[in-house]
């Protein structure tokens, strides 16, 4: 991530940020992730804990068999079921 941010760029993409990783590494990641958002920087963010991930998301994009299956904010993945029945669909896996 450091190595990426060298070049300042304006998306940053990041696939599994808390693969491997300790909880509270991943927790101090995602606070800078929230920092550099509000500073101006888009970031993607591919997560396996999906209600971590929309915790700091504005918009949310789930996908199964390489195909969209919900499109919306976080608040209406949370009430949709949207989440749950991705996971039901595969996507989780």
């Amino acid at each position: 991530i450091g190595r990426a941010l060298m070049s300042e760029p304006r998306l940053l993409l990041i696939d599994e940020l808390s693969l491997g990783l300790a909880p509270r590494v991943v927790d101090a990641l995602i606070e800078r992730l929230v920092e550099l958002n509000k500073s101006g920087m888009s970031l993607l963010l591919i997560e396996q804990f999906v209600h971590r991930a929309l915790g700091i998301a504005d918009r949310v994009y789930m996908l199964s068999k390489g195909r969209v299956v919900f499109e919306g904010t976080p608040a209406d993945a949370t009430k949709a079921g949207a989440v749950e029945e991705a996971y039901l669909l595969g996507a989780g896996t």
